[in-house]
Protein backbone atom coordinates (compact mmCIF):
# COMPACT_ATOMS: atom_id res chain seq x y z
CA UNK A 1 0.00 0.00 0.00
CA UNK A 2 1.12 3.56 -0.61
CA UNK A 3 1.90 6.01 1.78
CA UNK A 4 -0.61 8.46 0.65
CA UNK A 5 -3.07 5.78 0.11
CA UNK A 6 -2.24 5.29 4.46
CA UNK A 7 -1.94 9.03 5.06
CA UNK A 8 -6.01 9.12 3.67
CA UNK A 9 -7.21 6.41 6.27
CA UNK A 10 -5.31 7.85 9.03
CA UNK A 11 -6.82 10.98 8.07
CA UNK A 12 -10.36 9.52 8.00
CA UNK A 13 -10.05 7.47 11.24
CA UNK A 14 -8.57 10.69 13.12
CA UNK A 15 -12.08 12.78 11.81
CA UNK A 16 -14.39 9.80 13.65
CA UNK A 17 -14.79 10.99 17.09
CA UNK A 18 -16.67 8.10 17.87
CA UNK A 19 -13.19 5.66 17.77
CA UNK A 20 -11.07 5.05 20.57
CA UNK A 21 -7.15 5.32 20.08
CA UNK A 22 -6.94 1.35 20.35
CA UNK A 23 -9.60 1.02 17.23
CA UNK A 24 -7.72 3.27 15.65
CA UNK A 25 -4.66 1.86 15.38
CA UNK A 26 -6.14 -1.67 15.11
CA UNK A 27 -7.62 -0.86 12.03
CA UNK A 28 -4.46 0.84 10.59
CA UNK A 29 -2.33 -2.28 11.66
CA UNK A 30 -5.01 -3.71 9.38
CA UNK A 31 -5.36 -2.10 6.52
CA UNK A 32 -1.26 -2.40 6.39
CA UNK A 33 -1.41 -5.91 6.85
CA UNK A 34 -4.07 -6.53 3.59
CA UNK A 35 -6.97 -6.95 6.05
CA UNK A 36 -5.37 -9.87 8.39
CA UNK A 37 -5.84 -9.00 11.84
CA UNK A 38 -2.31 -8.41 14.17
CA UNK A 39 -1.49 -9.02 17.64
CA UNK A 40 0.94 -6.12 18.42
CA UNK A 41 -1.70 -3.69 19.34
CA UNK A 42 -1.82 -3.50 22.92
CA UNK A 43 -4.98 -3.24 24.70
CA UNK A 44 -5.55 -1.41 27.98
CA UNK A 45 -7.93 -3.30 30.55
CA UNK A 46 -10.02 -0.50 31.58
CA UNK A 47 -8.73 -0.21 35.12
CA UNK A 48 -5.65 1.24 34.18
CA UNK A 49 -7.35 4.39 33.01
CA UNK A 50 -4.83 7.15 35.14
CA UNK A 51 -4.85 10.59 34.24
CA UNK A 52 -1.59 11.97 34.26
CA UNK A 53 -0.78 16.15 34.16
CA UNK A 54 1.17 17.39 31.50
CA UNK A 55 4.83 17.70 34.24
CA UNK A 56 4.26 14.12 34.57
CA UNK A 57 3.97 13.40 30.79
CA UNK A 58 6.66 15.85 30.32
CA UNK A 59 9.32 14.25 33.06
CA UNK A 60 8.09 10.27 31.31
CA UNK A 61 9.57 11.52 27.91
CA UNK A 62 12.35 13.05 29.32
CA UNK A 63 10.78 16.32 27.54
CA UNK A 64 9.62 20.10 27.67
CA UNK A 65 5.94 20.76 28.73
CA UNK A 66 6.06 22.86 24.93
CA UNK A 67 6.76 19.18 23.65
CA UNK A 68 3.85 17.97 25.26
CA UNK A 69 1.61 20.44 24.03
CA UNK A 70 2.89 19.89 20.29
CA UNK A 71 2.20 16.54 21.07
CA UNK A 72 -1.56 16.99 21.66
CA UNK A 73 -1.68 19.90 19.13
CA UNK A 74 -0.34 17.80 16.32
CA UNK A 75 -3.34 14.97 17.40
CA UNK A 76 -0.72 12.37 19.31
CA UNK A 77 -1.95 12.17 22.33
CA UNK A 78 -5.64 13.66 23.41
CA UNK A 79 -6.74 16.25 26.25
CA UNK A 80 -8.99 14.63 28.84
CA UNK A 81 -11.48 16.93 29.87
CA UNK A 82 -13.87 16.41 32.60
CA UNK A 83 -17.23 17.31 32.97
CA UNK A 84 -18.11 20.98 33.21
CA UNK A 85 -14.56 22.18 32.93
CA UNK A 86 -13.34 24.52 30.12
CA UNK A 87 -9.90 23.10 30.50
CA UNK A 88 -8.11 19.73 29.85
CA UNK A 89 -6.54 17.68 33.35
CA UNK A 90 -4.33 16.10 31.89
CA UNK A 91 -3.97 12.82 29.16
CA UNK A 92 -4.82 9.25 29.50
CA UNK A 93 -1.52 7.01 30.74
CA UNK A 94 -2.15 4.26 28.34
CA UNK A 95 -2.14 6.47 25.74
CA UNK A 96 1.59 7.87 26.93
CA UNK A 97 2.50 4.53 27.16
CA UNK A 98 1.72 3.18 23.88
CA UNK A 99 3.02 6.70 22.27
CA UNK A 100 6.21 5.73 24.41
CA UNK A 101 6.57 2.16 23.19
CA UNK A 102 6.23 3.55 19.78
CA UNK A 103 3.14 2.24 18.95
CA UNK A 104 0.90 4.76 16.27
CA UNK A 105 -1.96 6.15 17.93
CA UNK A 106 -4.22 8.11 15.84
CA UNK A 107 -7.44 10.08 17.75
Amino acid sequence: MQTTSLDAVKAILKADPSLTPTDRARIVASVRNHGKEVETVRTVPVAEKHILTRTEVARRFNRSLRFVDHLAKAGTLRRVMLPGRTRACGFLADEVELVMTGVEVEL
